[in-house]
């Protein structure tokens, strides 16, 4: 894992200030911060690993799945793998054909991830989204958690509407214009504020 963002100090000065139950969730869970592994094969291999199950089952899938791969999880190590040796470690037939389509585009370079680089938040959601397997949610929590982008607002996350709901005492689901208002406040930092928004939620800080 990496050090913490750049922005994190001037993301949470920033938020304290601007929202009282902001300040109170920054003072509560100061213990950690956002990381990443800045692998963005692997975080993508995860997600799709995760998608539709249970986090424990996600866990006990990826663990397979790893021990396959003999702890390398890269294209060329996915490519060289039968489609019945991924099916082995759980995996449906539609993640097997999004994991081995998505070694594929990057060992071709049909997908280019260091394009992302130069691509607002949007352009870069609806690059990752052309890969199978890989929706907007995905996208935006690789933003997040891989490439630590600033400003992701995943109003799709239950969770973050959760622990909106939770945090500002307004029913469950939020009403979409008070999300709105919440991330014009938030905004240029709302990474953080979901990070923060999860950690009240569960203790344990999420990572792809």
């Amino acid at each position: 894992m990496s050090k913490r963002p750049k922005y994190w100090n001037s993301a949470v000065k920033y938020l304290s200030k601007k929202d009282p139950v902001m300040k109170k969730l920054i003072s509560r869970y100061n213990d950690k911060t956002l990381t990443t592994r800045k692998d963005i094969f692997y975080s993508l291999c995860k997600s799709i690993i995760g998608q539709q199950i249970s986090v424990k089952a996600a866990d006990s899938v990826f663990k397979k799945f790893e021990k396959v791969c003999n702890g390398k999880i890269n294209q060329k190590k996915i490519n060289k793998l039968r489609p019945g040796e991924l099916k082995k470690c759980g995996l449906s037939r539609q993640k097997v054909k999004g994991i081995k389509e998505l070694a594929h585009k990057f060992e071709n370079k049909s997908f280019n991830p260091k394009k992302i680089k130069f691509m607002s938040d949007e352009d870069a959601i609806i690059y990752l989204s052309s890969l199978r397997q890989i929706g907007r949610w995905s996208a935006e929590m690789i933003l997040l958690f891989t490439l630590n982008r600033p400003d992701v607002w995943p109003i799709q996350d239950i969770g973050l509407l959760r622990s909106i709901s939770k945090n500002y005492k307004k029913k469950y689901f939020p009403s979409k214009k008070f999300v709105e208002i919440l991330r014009k406040k938030f905004s240029p930092y709302c990474s953080v504020a979901t990070w923060y928004l999860w950690r009240s939620i569960d203790d344990e800080p999420i990572q792809y």
